[in-house]
């Protein structure tokens, strides 16, 4: 997908997910640093060369409370290893430049940066958007603003356990799309569709005109078809975390291996 020339990030997102030409636009999910900082730099070009529409660029973090076994396995290795949020964020500048790119990290790696230091930075090095977790709608503020003001779209997420007021309130002063997590619990592959994710993406949408997109637990080709059945996006996260990982235990490189993975789920989006 060739870069797209909007003034914001905010714009590209949503260019990213009108000019796809599938049913849904794909979302991949990497670990910063993980196996290594150059690994998951090759790993983002793969994501791109497979199809990926959009990448969500997680920066490492020593208590990642959305995550589960996989990805928080892939940072504590990607800490040990002595990556620096610094030098990984050098890196994130030719990915953004390609297709819209979203750091996914905790408020904790913000706050101690300083939120205007992080994201004029993030601004400069081209990001398209922020998902922090830990950040309730009521404290939203402290983000959204600055955000606003850098062209940043901060993504907010809702869950099946969201009552409809409160998916109203999160709707209403949405950017960019609505993360919508298809099960309750943490990041990690599902052996099966979640029951009502068509109840659950409808109700959404009764708040939002945003594109909805899915995340949590989709493990396969065939579960992201399913999710592009009734909603705008799909997020990869686990699955290829997981397979980068088992390549480079294999002695295998990593890069390659999750081109082929994300190219399956472009077809089944289609």
């Amino acid at each position: 997908m060739p870069p797209v020339e909007t003034s914001t990030g905010i714009e590209r997102i949503a260019a990213a997910f009108t000019g796809h030409g599938r049913r849904a636009a794909l979302m991949p999910y990497l670990m910063g640093g993980f196996p290594t900082i150059d690994d998951s730099v090759r790993i983002a070009q793969a994501y791109i060369d497979g199809g990926a529409d959009l990448i969500e660029f997680g920066l490492p973090f020593s208590d990642p409370l959305a995550d589960g076994p996989v990805i928080h396995g892939a940072a504590v290795e990607a800490l040990a290893n002595g990556t620096v949020i610094e030098k990984l964020l050098d890196n994130v500048g030719p990915i953004a430049q390609q297709v819209p790119t979203l750091l996914m990290t905790y408020f904790n790696l913000i706050e101690i940066r300083g939120v205007e230091r992080f994201l004029g930075r993030a601004a400069d090095l081209g990001v398209s958007g922020l998902i922090v977790p830990d950040i309730p709608l009521e404290e939203s503020a402290v983000l959204l603003g600055p955000c606003d003001d850098h062209g940043i779209a901060l993504i907010p997420l809702v869950a099946p356990t969201t009552p409809d007021e409160r998916m109203a309130r999160i709707c209403a002063q949405a950017r960019g799309f609505i993360y919508t997590v298809s099960v309750t619990g943490t990041t990690g592959e599902r052996t099966a569709t979640a029951d009502g994710l068509a109840e659950l993406v409808g109700r959404v949408r009764k708040h939002t005109e945003l594109p909805v997109a899915v995340g949590f637990g989709i493990s396969d080709s065939g579960q992201a078809s399913r999710v592009a059945d009734v909603a705008d996006g799909a997020i990869v996260g686990t699955r290829l975390v997981r397979e980068a990982g088992e390549a480079q235990q294999g002695g295998g490189d990593p890069a390659p291996a999750v081109e082929a993975v994300v190219r399956e789920f472009s077809a089944a989006l289609a």
